[in-house]
């Protein structure tokens, strides 16, 4: 089969490499649509990924495709269904699962392979987090359940009211998705991006005011114009940058929230008024990943038609341009996810 293996630091070549072998329990799929994500990028310019992938290794980790062949213990599945398959499952058994972290799991199995014709996926994710696709759905939505998950997760971690003003900074895919969520739920969106187009799919999504945040144009103030000088209650931070962290900080009011969901470069720093915090009671939280329970719940909203992949995908390419589109990704940071068509 023809698969995009990752070399090390931008080094990717799209060659044949052995379909791979599948054990009792796992099953092997035929990849029709793999999704673009950040972190793809990210893997992409740094060459690895500490916990999810080691070079030389097939990459990409959004998917969705046939069941092609089945182990001889695999029940829940049989050749020729459609399914979407989460890129990792816990072992519910450490610490963190039986505290229901599994996104924590001190043994979370990842798995990597969605930039080829055909993926293995092994029997813990497919006994845990591995689903059908509902005839009425598509490829690309299904493949949009895993990054989806993430933000249900991370948006749920902030317990917000209905009628909540969030402040959302960062537009790109995973931003966007805030957006919706949040509007879905009720809430009253402020959008904070970079460049008009970021702002003009905000407003598409229902976003209710639309900010320009850039290095030299600090949103804060005029955040806090829109609330009455209070702050919001919520602010999610989806860029990860030591500025956007600190203006999360000072956009929320007394006894808000912040969601701290974009990674920041290993080793960064970030200075935060400590009286700031305290006297204010402010929440600070970070997330990490999904869980089942989140991949569960995004597949839902995707089956029932609240979200859809034509807001957060704009381009199809073939496999064989895999290297020249993460190029454009990594210097055109913000832009939507591609569908890649093995």
């Amino acid at each position: 089969m023809m698969a995009a293996v990752l070399y090390g630091k931008e080094h990717l070549q799209v060659e044949p490499v052995a379909v791979p072998s599948i054990g009792s329990g796992d099953i092997l799929v035929r990849v029709k649509v793999a999704l673009t994500c950040g972190t793809d990028v990210k893997v992409f310019r740094r060459g690895y990924h500490a916990r999810m992938i080691v070079p030389p290794a097939v990459f990409g980790h959004e998917l969705a495709g046939d069941v092609v062949a089945a182990g001889a213990d695999v029940a829940r599945f049989s050749v020729g269904q459609r399914v979407v398959a989460a890129n990792s499952a816990p072992c519910e058994q450490c610490f963190f699962c039986r505290r229901g972290l599994q996104n924590l799991c001190e043994d979370l199995l990842f798995n990597n392979g969605a930039y080829a014709e055909y993926i293995r996926i092994p029997s813990r994710i497919v006994e845990r987090n591995t689903y059908l696709i509902p005839a009425h759905v598509g490829y690309q939505d299904a493949a949009l359940v895993e990054p989806l998950a993430c933000v249900v997760r991370g948006f749920d971690e902030t317990a917000p009211r209905p009628d909540d003003t969030i402040a959302i900074i960062g537009l790109g895919p995973i931003g966007l998705m805030f957006v919706k969520m949040a509007k879905l739920f009720g809430c009253r969106v402020i959008a904070i991006g970079r460049r008009r187009t970021q702002l003009d799919r905000a407003a598409a999504l229902g976003a209710d005011e639309l900010l320009v945040g850039a290095d030299e144009s600090n949103p804060v103030q005029s955040v806090r114009g829109l609330t009455h000088g209070r702050g919001v209650d919520i602010a999610v931070e989806a860029v990860g940058k030591p500025q956007t962290w600190q203006w999360a900080v000072n956009m929320v009011r007394r006894g808000g929230t912040v969601n701290f969901f974009g990674g920041c470069p290993n080793d960064t720093r970030v200075a935060l008024d400590t009286a700031l915090l305290h006297y204010s009671e402010i929440t600070c939280k970070a997330t990490f990943h999904h869980t089942p329970a989140s991949i569960r719940k995004a597949l839902d909203m995707v089956c029932a038609g609240s979200v859809t992949a034509s807001f957060f995908v704009n381009r199809e390419e073939p496999l064989a341009n895999l290297l020249e589109v993460m190029r454009h990704l990594m210097s055109h940071n913000g832009h939507l996810k591609t569908a890649i068509l093995p």
